[in-house]
């Protein structure tokens, strides 16, 4: 006897639910895929207090980070209002309140459950370094003013102290290679990769006490005090680097119109590095207070002198070159200046800070050749200062001392650091790397990285959106053919 119809209805209604459900149980075995959610973002504050100002920057990397070294970005930047902490001796408690309204625009911007795990450095430079050779008790005495400000604020204060030169070349270089992406960058098939070591970049930084030369060689680091080791995103990187102290920008300055009091002592001085029609009044005495002058002043002199531009950039470049002592390298190949071992250049260069700062004003900066650099910089200098004065209006401060520091970088570069015709094309005039500014905070924030653990990402298990979907409508067919059966079963059959 066969199955009434009713049966057959009942039976194909639980055929139904059985290979939904059979489905269904087959999609929730498909193996879901290890998921990381996104990762919490970390920050850190570094205060790079120059000799003539100090700038606060704040960086921030996702917690997971890619190799060992937090992968950073450049949040904010902010200029410290006021001069160097190095020139708030008679008044020390004023170096740390400057620095308040810098520190507060950067805590706007971390969240505030962030503050006590966000790190806080403050490194200082040449124009402290210099002080501590003058007065190590006024030194001591803005150190102490500092720590007390900046230890007070939410975040975590890890200190204020005086960065080596050595390690302000070797940071500024971490900088700008990172910026540039040589020496880890996005590839196209979303991993992270090291380039070739040929890609990376060496660094010129010029603050306004020192100069510092960083580069990797073509061959060994004969010199190992030259020499910084370090590593980053997993690998190994040897500098050969050096900070000459002194010959930086606002240094130097004062080293040479001290040599040319010395030179010819007299109440009118004649500056050959001043434009032609430029007169001032400088006192005498703070001209000798530095410790890059080592001598004193002549006698008889009255307590200001008049300097007298003449323009003569002949004349200049003279009175620079008496600032470096050349002769001590007696011919040496592997030599800079002043003794200084310095192997044979490599690569190419990027020069900031006031490297930049002067040829971007001098309209420098776009890959001339020797020649033309040497050429417009001669020209400046030889023109009147009521016309440069009439055709850069508001720019008075430095208006004056572009044509000197034109020749001594030209000077520096060309004799110093022997880039010649055929290499002065691997130089490159740069404010920023990548969509960074270049100097040592952002290489020194880098290297901080690797001492902050690394947090784990958040994992999550998941399957793709199509598995999903065909799971849910598996099992909503299942529970609908079950419900049926058991109405059929309850309602129809009986009947």
């Amino acid at each position: 006897m066969g199955l009434s119809r009713k049966e057959q209805v009942f039976l194909a209604i639980l055929g139904a639910s059985g290979v939904s459900g059979l489905t269904a149980l087959i999609l929730l075995l498909v193996e879901a895929t290890s998921v990381l959610l996104p990762t919490d973002i970390k920050f850190g504050i570094v205060f790079d207090a120059g000799s003539s100002h100090t700038s606060l920057f704040l960086y921030q990397w996702p917690a997971d980070k890619e190799n060992g070294t937090g992968v950073v970005s450049q949040a904010l930047a902010c200029q410290v209002e006021g001069p160097g902490i190095s020139s708030y001796t008679s008044d020390p408690a004023q170096a740390g309140e400057s620095l308040r309204g810098c520190l507060e625009e950067a805590l706007v911007l971390i969240p505030e459950a962030q503050h006590r795990k966000t790190p806080m450095f403050l490194g200082a430079t040449a124009g402290m370094r210099l002080l501590r050779q003058k007065n190590s008790s006024q030194a001591r005495d803005i150190f102490a003013a500092v720590t007390q400000v900046l230890g007070r604020s939410p975040v975590d204060f890890w200190g204020a102290e005086l960065l080596a030169g050595q390690d302000e070349g070797a940071f500024g270089w971490i900088t700008v290679n990172y910026g540039l992406g040589t020496l880890v960058k996005y590839s196209f098939t979303g991993e992270w990769i090291q380039p070739p070591e040929e890609t990376l970049v060496g660094a010129l930084d010029m603050g306004g006490a020192s100069t510092q030369i960083t580069f990797v060689p073509g061959g060994p680091i004969l010199d190992k005090s030259t020499q910084a080791d370090f590593r980053l995103y997993g690998s190994n990187y040897s500098v050969y680097t050096h900070s000459y102290l002194c010959f930086g920008r606002d240094q130097m300055l004062s080293r040479l119109l001290v040599g040319l009091v010395q030179s010819r002592p007299a109440a009118l001085i004649r500056h050959p590095c001043y434009l032609s029609g430029y007169q001032t009044t400088l006192a005498l005495a703070p001209l000798y207070e530095s410790p890059c002058v080592h001598t004193t002043p002549p006698p008889n002199l009255p307590q200001n002198l008049t300097v007298e531009g003449t323009g003569n950039p002949g004349a200049c470049v003279s009175a620079i070159r008496e600032l470096f002592n050349f002769s001590s390298c007696q011919g040496r190949e592997d030599c800079a200046f002043d003794g200084i071992y310095q192997p044979p250049l490599q690569g190419k260069f990027y020069a900031f800070s006031n490297f930049y700062y002067t040829f971007h004003f001098l309209n420098l900066t776009s890959g001339q050749p020797l020649s033309t650099v040497n050429a417009t910089i001669w020209e400046f200098c030889q023109r009147p200062w009521k016309l440069v004065e009439a055709s850069y209006p508001g720019q008075d401060r430095w208006l004056r001392d572009y044509c000197a520091s034109g020749l001594y970088i030209l000077t520096l570069l060309h004799e110093g650091y022997r880039f010649s015709e055929e290499t002065w094309p691997s130089l490159e005039f740069r404010k920023q790397a990548g969509g960074v500014d270049i100097g040592w905070t952002l290489g020194y924030m880098l290297n901080l990285t690797r001492m902050i653990p690394a947090d784990a990402p958040a994992q999550l298990w998941a399957v793709s959106y199509g598995v999903w979907v065909a799971k849910v409508v598996f099992m909503v067919l299942t529970l609908v053919a079950v419900v049926g059966a058991a109405l059929v079963q309850v309602f129809w059959l009986q009947d």
